[in-house]
């Protein structure tokens, strides 16, 4: 148990990993999806800030380590079956490697 959440029930993929959600913790706008491995977490949690797991690189990345965009983690939160979370952070700069505050600012439609 970290920070009054019960980590141990998170089900994680077959390959180990767990979608992650990143909110701007002051708007409220969804900055990106990403995943983590349980290394990801712990060391989320130890920083306090985002560490993901990349998929294409298959390697920890902490965001911001290089750019300076870090994601300073304000609150973790489970959803209901246990296999997805929340982050919601205060961003250092863009979310998103194309320079945009979040990865979902590019192509929207209404319905």
């Amino acid at each position: 148990m970290t920070k009054g959440i019960d980590f141990s029930r998170l089900k994680f993929n077959s390959d180990g990993l767990i979608p992650v959600i990143a909110q701007n913790a002051d708007t409220g706008d969804v900055l990106m999806l990403a995943w983590m491995n349980l290394e990801a977490l712990e060391q989320s949690v130890n920083l306090g800030e985002a560490v993901y797991f990349s998929r294409s690189r298959n390697e920890l990345w902490h965001k911001g380590s290089t750019s300076g965009n870090v994601q300073k983690i304000t609150e973790f939160g489970i959803d209901c079956d246990a296999d997805a979370l929340l982050i919601k952070v205060i961003p250092a700069g863009p979310a998103c490697h194309n320079g945009t505050d979040s990865c979902f600012d590019t192509e929207r439609v209404s319905v």
